[in-house]
Parts: C-alpha cells; structure tokens; sequence
C-alpha cells in the first residue's frame, strides 16, 4: 500500500458482474479505497493479481470450478503482500476455518453493513483479522474440531510461560477477542485507549507465543476464557 497516498487498491473476485459493479460503485465514494480490478473467475483474479499487486482481495467463496477458499494460496504466491478477505453468503464453519489456514486476512458475510465492510478493509490492512460476529461461535467450533485430531498445529495450545502471566487487563482483552470484538469495541468496553488495546493484544500474542487473534480466541475459548 502506498505510504504516500495511503490508498488501498482493490481487486473484487465474484462470479457475479452485477454484484461486483454494485460493490465496486459502493466502495468508489469511500476515501482512500480504490478498486482497480475485477474479476469473475480465479483464473482471471490470478492473472489480476500478478499483474497489479493490490493491497488487498475481496474473495467470493463461490467460483467457477473451485471454491474462493482453494484459489487463495495460489493468490498469495503471485502477490505475497496482498491481504484477502473472503466475502460470501457461506455460513459453513469449515469454509472459514479453511479461509483462514489458507492465510485468508479475513471472512465476511455478504449481509455485512457499508460501514463495518469500509472498517473491515482498514483493520485489516492494519494486519487485524476480520471475521463477521455471525461467525465466531463457528470458527471456534471449527478449530476445536480441528484440535481434537492427531494432525492438528500445536501453536494454539501451548500455555503461556509460568513466569510470565497474563495480567488482568490483558485476561480481559483476551476474553473479548474471544467473543469477535474489535480494538475499538474492547477499548470502549474497557474503557481505555485503542492504542493501549494494541499494546495488550501484543503482548497476549507474545506471552501465548501466538500468531494472530484467531489462534488467541482459540485459545480463550479451549480453557474457558470467555
């Protein structure tokens, strides 16, 4: 992304011409966006991809041929910096999990409103994970599912160091990332500043030795966090 312009340049992938106009338009009056491309097919978003290099991937989980979920590494691997977020009318808790191992930024349900979509685009370009409050009982269902069997990554599980606690507040952070919440909706809730809330989220990460919010509220949820 352009330090200096600070725009965000899109490439919209939906197999549905009218409803990419209809976001492409939608998106257009939003500073700071852009929507350089789009495309109806993963082989077309691919050739996108490698072509412009956007910031960022608004993925339907429905394609020609292949799920949106399946063409995401081979987006990555044509434009490692790109952020992607699949936007679908799937509710299906093994697609969002899938999405997300596949090294999907975020998952969005096409239900989602202008604003929180807009706010969804920034917190992810600030390299938070977006997923839509509908689906996070599914998503921690999905990698409890996932845990319970022999193959499963064990990052998520491993306990914080016995020298190094979480303190109350972040106990407090964690428990809110657990039930989907934003920076912005924990520091209201908090009541304290977002900044601060990054600094917490930070140091959960570290001290669980963690990787994203996603393994965080697997984490809370698999010991009761919540």
């Amino acid at each position: 992304m352009s330090t200096a312009t600070s725009t965000i340049r899109l490439l919209l992938v939906d197999d549905h011409s009218l409803f990419r106009r209809g976001l492409a338009a939608l998106l257009a009056d939003e500073p700071g966006l852009e929507v350089v491309a789009q495309a109806g097919d993963a082989g077309e978003a691919q050739r996108c991809a490698q072509q412009l290099q956007p910031d960022l991937i608004l993925l339907d989980n429905h394609l020609p041929g292949v799920r949106g979920v399946d063409a995401i590494p081979g987006l990555r691997e044509v434009a490692p910096k790109v952020r992607i977020i699949v936007l679908t009318v799937s509710e299906d808790g093994d697609d969002l999990a899938a999405a997300l191992r596949a090294g999907a930024s975020g998952y969005l349900l096409k239900t989602v409103e202008r604003e929180d979509l807009v706010s969804s685009l920034r917190r992810a370009m600030r390299g938070e994970s977006v997923v839509s409050p509908e689906m996070t009982e599914k998503l921690i269902a999905a990698f409890r599912s996932a845990a319970a069997q022999p193959a499963a990554a064990p990052e998520a599980e491993e306990a914080a160091p016995d020298d190094e606690p979480l303190t109350p507040r972040e106990l407090d952070t964690l428990r809110e990332i657990a039930h989907g919440a934003s920076n912005k909706e924990i520091a209201r809730k908090l009541g304290i500043a977002e900044t601060t809330v990054k600094i917490h989220v930070q140091r959960i990460l570290r001290k669980l030795n963690l990787s994203s919010r996603v393994q965080a509220a697997v984490y809370a949820s698999e010991r009761g966090i919540g």
